[in-house]
């Protein structure tokens, strides 16, 4: 139980508790905490450490060093992505393809370490949660651009509040006709991934190696994106 962001409590804190906060925490904590280890920010390793949580310690964190221990393969990805950065050959195509690498990497993690998380949700909360951890494994192959812009519109169009029981896409009154059809698509995609046993996802990497089919389908989602912006 917790009081953090209720009105009851500190409403601008954020519970070790959330599944949404954990996982954002691995996907912020571990590329910045490898971004100084690289050598980008010109800072010192040893002048950053993060506060640890009240509880469950040692499901986090929180220096260079700690990080490169216990998660040592989504730190070495995010150090890769770094070291392309710095050498300025990259193209920006190139970046993306290692940033997703390393993005991915990050969540693979935090999902195993945080399914308990999904008690404390309900079940149409926990199955979008799941559902959109899932699409992020469809997002990585076709090296989306993740600009600041782009990443805005595409998840404005996410749900605006936590799934109660009863929600049921696409007939959630209170969303848009757009965010009830993402909701729907994005539960469906976890269905299709879940009865194929992942085939989906070996079949749509092996697709996204083709450039034309990336090319197209970025092109599709950007004329989605701004048909209903």
């Amino acid at each position: 139980h917790t009081d953090c962001g209720h009105k009851s409590g500190d409403r601008l804190c954020i519970s070790v508790d959330s599944w949404w906060a954990d996982l954002n925490y691995y996907l912020s904590a571990l590329p910045f905490l490898a971004a100084v280890d690289s050598g980008i920010m010109g800072i010192s390793s040893d002048n950053v450490t993060f506060l640890p949580p009240s509880k469950d310690q040692m499901n986090f964190c929180y220096n260079v060093s700690s990080c490169h221990s216990s998660f040592p393969e989504a730190m070495k990805k995010w150090n890769e992505f770094y070291q392309h950065v710095k050498s300025h050959s990259s193209s920006f195509d190139e970046l993306l393809e290692y940033l997703w690498a390393a993005h991915v990497s990050s969540l693979k993690v935090a999902r195993k370490i945080f399914q308990n998380r999904l008690k404390y949700y309900s079940k149409q909360e926990a199955d979008f949660e799941r559902s959109w951890a899932l699409f992020v494994d469809y997002l990585a192959p076709p090296n989306f651009p993740t600009t600041l812009i782009r990443t805005y519109e595409f998840q404005k169009e996410l749900p605006t509040r936590m799934l109660v029981s009863g929600d049921r896409a696409p007939f959630i009154s209170d969303f848009s006709g757009f965010q009830n059809t993402v909701l729907f698509a994005l539960n469906l995609l976890h269905k299709v991934h879940k009865y194929t046993g992942t085939l989906s996802l070996t079949l749509w990497k092996t697709l996204m190696k083709s450039t034309v089919a990336r090319k197209l389908f970025l092109e599709i989602l950007e004329f989605i994106l701004h048909s209903f912006n």
